[in-house]
């Protein structure tokens, strides 16, 4: 969008005149989607197994569900099933185009809504075609997403609360790992789960000071400072578990596990009841610090002057924001969070602590900032949309081959959440807008 200079010879309002120009990369996005689609129709569909079913397990015996309104199983034609929902992606698709071509600027909501509509019809024709002749629990799915969110969500919060500073927090990784090896360590050695729940953000913090030390108080490259001390986080912590838990693991590597806080009737809700509500504490931290930040961020002094910090440092300044200690600020909650993250690999899910057990989770929460636009909400449903990819893999991998269906490769399905990410980067995002000061020093004059 172009604004036309207009000057005038008298006192009257100047008003700017807009001009839509079209972006040359408007076409990527319909493309895409219309290649995807065609794929799906290609592959999942007419190239399908014909004669079969697919079947989705969506209520439970236990689960509320008055006068049987809903079914206990779906049952679809696999290659029947895969068609139409292909055909659906298909005309989400071509909508995108017409969008598109009436609109330089086209409604955010409606392509949002259409890239939605889109990505789940895909998503269900593959998961139709990938299942024929298996049964998958929808219930059992929901929950391991849920459960394979956490640390996405927690360390995605922490890139936000950095970045909205001016902060690039590449080390979210370190930050994921320390906070796994705090919660464990503290706790065995208390004996205590819950201190070892307050003593992962403590712990994470230390990667985060030194962030800030580096990228706010020396002024070093943002990006090496992160890249070294995820490097750093997985040598200090291979060393210690090597050296000390590794020789008394019971005193220092125990596994624990936070309890499991169900929400009752909720809990009993179909489809979506065990997932929400019958978690253990940190799940139900993160809808709140979602929620929190999320206000924080927009509608408090605090959150205008974090976002001032990150767009314009030197106008922050002169109007008495202290620019470098906010920046610090900000780091060290952001750290904190993501420990939070990292106590969910450990004591979030019963397992001692083993070395380098973030796998890139922090790469992958990074992607989630990105996905997300910088935003608490956006970056949840991002990692949500990660762990769904995870949690899919997951349960097509316990699926046995002698039941039939379709045979897909265990490397390809490890290799799934990390397609899901560099498409939903590349493709579905486009543009993202960063904080205009972001990775920039500020050095007071």
């Amino acid at each position: 969008m172009s604004t036309a200079p207009h000057v005038v010879a008298d006192d009257s309002p100047v008003e700017k005149a807009f001009t839509d120009v079209r972006p040359t990369s408007w076409w990527h996005l319909p493309a895409t989607t219309t290649v995807m689609g065609l794929l799906a129709l290609v592959v999942f569909g007419l190239r399908g197994i014909p004669g079969v079913d697919s079947a989705y397990v969506v209520v439970h015996e236990s689960d509320l569900n008055p006068f049987g309104l809903i079914p206990e199983r779906i049952v679809v034609s696999s290659m029947g099933g895969a068609i139409a929902l292909s055909v659906i992606a298909l005309l989400a698709s071509a909508a995108l185009w017409v969008l598109h071509a009436r609109s330089a600027r086209p409604s955010a909501r409606a392509r949002l809504t259409l890239i939605a509509v889109f990505a789940v019809a895909w998503i269900l024709a593959f998961m139709t075609w990938v299942i024929s002749q298996r049964t998958l629990d929808v219930t059992t799915l929901l929950q391991g997403t849920i459960v394979l969110a956490v640390p996405l969500a927690f360390g995605a919060l922490s890139g936000v609360l950095s970045e909205r500073s001016g902060v690039i927090n590449i080390a979210i990784e370190g930050q994921l790992l320390f906070g796994a090896f705090g919660a464990t360590l503290v706790g065995s050695i208390t004996g205590s789960v819950w201190i070892g729940l307050v003593a992962a953000p403590i712990v994470a913090m230390f990667m985060g000071a030194l962030l800030a030390m580096f990228a706010v108080g020396y002024h070093v490259q943002q990006i090496i400072v992160g890249v070294v001390l995820n490097v750093l986080a997985i040598g200090l912590t291979s060393f210690f578990f090597g050296s000390v838990m590794s020789d008394n693991p019971g005193l220092f590597n125990a596994p624990m596990r936070l309890p499991t806080l169900r929400i009752p009737v909720l809990a009993d809700i179909p489809l979506v009841g065990a997932a929400l509500f019958e978690q253990n504490i940190l799940v139900y931290l993160m809808w709140i610090i979602v929620a929190g930040l999320t206000v924080a961020l927009f509608r408090t002094r605090w959150g205008l002057r974090v976002r001032a910090v990150g767009e314009h440092p030197k106008a922050a300044d002169t109007v008495g924001i202290a620019v470098n200690l906010t920046r610090w600020k900000n780091v060290l909650l952001g750290s904190a969070v993501a420990g939070l993250g990292g106590a969910t690999l450990t004591i979030g899910t019963g397992v001692a602590f083993g070395e380098e057990m973030s796998a890139g989770k922090g790469y992958i929460a990074l992607a989630a900032m990105i996905l997300g636009r910088y935003h608490p909400v956006g970056a949840l449903l991002a990692a949500l949309t990660f762990a769904f990819a995870d949690s899919l893999q997951l349960r097509l991998g316990t699926m046995s081959a002698a039941e039939g269906g379709v045979s897909i490769p265990g490397d390809f399905l490890l290799m799934l959440p990390y397609i899901v990410a560099l498409f939903a980067v590349a493709g579905v995002v486009g543009r993202v807008r960063v904080p205009a000061a972001d990775g920039q020093p500020y050095i007071k004059q």
